[in-house]
């Protein structure tokens, strides 16, 4: 039974999609008849045009610089000292997972984007707007970027962190400015992680003495089975509070990309 009601079904499937074939060739034959054609697409591929080459290219740089947008922000910005400095303070707090790290990386980002705005805007100037105007090579952009690029990230690395890098490269002497950016970064890199975690060990100062105090305070009150953090989270939060501890952590790192 349940066999011939499936052919039954196939059937009559069969049946209206010949009848809307049918149904859609006589309507392209009426069309043509009156002179309309039916819609079409056509694509085709035409050489020798350099807007239609520009274009493409311009696209396909747009994909690549996404492509490795995430990786020039975490590496080539101010993203990596901020980021590891707010989560030494959530650690030096004893907090696990508050503020989670959606808020942290979201609040390094927007101070990322303020910290590199100048630069990013001299970009904008010298390289970008005269390369979209046709002014300017791609290559001659590329460099002009690349030299402000170049400038932001010697101004916050270290002599000796460049230094290791151009002779594990064996490099030449060579100008600051002549300096390749296989070189740059990676010592960058280095200074930013030491300068983070030189102000984590300070943020840690003041939240281990509580933890200390509070500790010494129990074992000498005889409360070796209260949990010291009990005691010392509480505080440890009220100091944080009272002396603004957010706009001071933000204020510090943001001056120490300005100085």
């Amino acid at each position: 039974m349940k066999i011939r009601i499936v052919l039954g079904l196939s059937i009559a499937a069969l049946v209206l999609c010949l009848g809307a074939a049918s149904a859609h060739a006589q309507t392209n034959a009426a069309s043509a008849a009156n002179g309309i054609l039916p819609f079409k697409f056509n694509f085709a591929v035409e050489g020798g045009e350099q807007q239609n080459t520009d274009i493409a290219i311009k696209v396909l740089f747009v994909m690549t610089l996404l492509t490795i947008a995430p990786s020039i922000i975490l590496l080539m910005t101010c993203f990596t000292r901020i980021v590891v400095v707010l989560s030494f303070v959530r650690t030096a707090l004893s907090l696990q997972g508050t503020p989670a790290n959606q808020v942290i990386i979201g609040l390094a980002l927007f101070m990322t984007f303020f910290v590199m705005a100048p630069t990013w805007e001299r970009i904008n100037e010298d390289a970008l707007k005269p390369y979209s105007a046709n002014q300017i090579s791609s290559a001659v952009a590329m460099d002009r970027a690349s030299a402000h690029i170049r400038t932001f990230l010697l101004k916050q690395t270290r002599a000796k962190d460049v230094e290791l890098f151009v002779a594990l490269a064996k490099l030449g002497p060579t100008s600051p400015g002549q300096l390749p950016l296989r070189i740059v970064v990676p010592a960058f890199i280095i200074s930013e992680l030491r300068t983070a975690f030189q102000m984590g060990f300070l943020l840690f100062v003041p939240f281990i003495l509580i933890d200390l105090v509070v500790a010494t305070v129990l074992m000498s009150m005889g409360m070796m089975m209260m949990p010291p953090m009990t005691i010392s989270l509480p505080l440890k939060l009220l100091l944080f509070v009272l002396v603004d501890g957010w706009s001071l952590v933000v204020q510090s790192l943001i001056q120490s990309f300005v100085t």
